[in-house]
């Protein structure tokens, strides 16, 4: 499982057989997508959610998507340090990802490891996010159900409340349950979410003072993940969502083919034009891809 991950997520050759394989055993899982600003606490967070599934005897992968070095390409792997009590637990798996320069917090071949982790049998699949922020809402599109982590002494809950993560966030985590400021924050999210409209058959957010460091209300937040699961289901959403997670799959594999394709045709020339005002990158670029130039 582990080399498949690394041939569909760095396109080795061969990647493409994989993926064709792996894709008949898509939305097998339950999938969980954890987003929010750097420092929340969303690792930690994981590693309750972990725990609690595991003691409910279910089977559990982690996607961690990391930010990816400018020089190297590859990712620091940081949030794997703190999951390290479920490392040798046969029933979790968790694997690292580079973004590898994509906007939105995601890598580009998130759905492939997805399947990958749906054809070994794993019931639920966590992805987090890299955290960033406020347009960090790309997770909403590619799984079952969003949880927004906050922590009330970054003044999260403010972010929380502009367009973007506010919009696309099924349960909200309020970490750091401990400390006084986390009452305020959760009733300021709590009036937000009170004025917006009802959406996804009638699914109300919900809000969930949690404690990554104690595991205060992680069953709480976990109950609340359930609930959205239920509620995807009876309502019929799910299989909305999913359609959903279905065109974003096919325009990921289809700019990835577009932009390689149109890059391998790059030449000295075609930079000299554009060096020289020959020629501008919007008409070269439309000249490329349409197989042009």
């Amino acid at each position: 499982m582990a080399r498949a991950l690394t041939v569909v997520t760095e396109e080795r050759p061969g990647h493409e057989a994989l993926s064709r394989a792996f894709f008949a055993d898509s939305g097998r899982a339950h999938t969980v997508g954890l987003c929010g600003s750097p420092g929340s606490g969303k690792s930690s967070l994981i590693n309750r959610l972990v725990a609690a599934a595991r003691a409910e005897g279910r089977t559990v992968a982690v996607l961690a998507v990391d930010p990816t070095s400018a020089f190297t390409g590859g990712a620091f792997l940081g949030d794997r340090l703190r999951i390290q009590e479920h490392a040798l637990d046969a029933g979790v798996f968790m694997r690292s990802l580079a973004t590898r320069g994509m906007m939105g917090g995601l890598n580009a071949t998130i759905f492939a490891a997805i399947h990958v982790l749906e054809a070994a049998g794993y019931g639920r699949i966590i992805v987090e996010t890299v955290g960033t922020g406020q347009d960090e809402v790309d997770v909403a599109e590619v799984v079952d159900t969003v949880v927004c982590v906050s922590a009330p002494y970054q003044g999260d809950e403010f972010q929380a409340m502009k367009a973007g993560t506010m919009e696309i966030g099924d349960v909200f985590a309020v970490n750091k349950a401990d400390l006084p400021e986390v009452e305020r924050a959760v009733a300021m999210l709590k009036d937000a979410l009170s004025l917006a409209p009802r959406r996804d058959g009638g699914w109300a957010p919900r809000v969930a003072p949690v404690s990554a460091l104690s595991g205060l209300g992680v069953p709480g937040l976990c109950a609340d993940v359930e609930a959205h699961r239920a509620h995807l289901e009876a309502s019929g959403e799910l299989a909305g969502r999913r359609r959903r997670q279905l065109r974003r799959e096919l325009a990921l594999v289809i700019a990835r083919r577009l932009t390689r394709d149109a890059m391998d045709r790059v030449t000295d020339r075609h930079i000299d034009m554009l060096a020289g005002k020959t020629s501008d990158p919007v008409t070269l670029g439309g000249r490329l891809t349409s197989g042009r130039a």
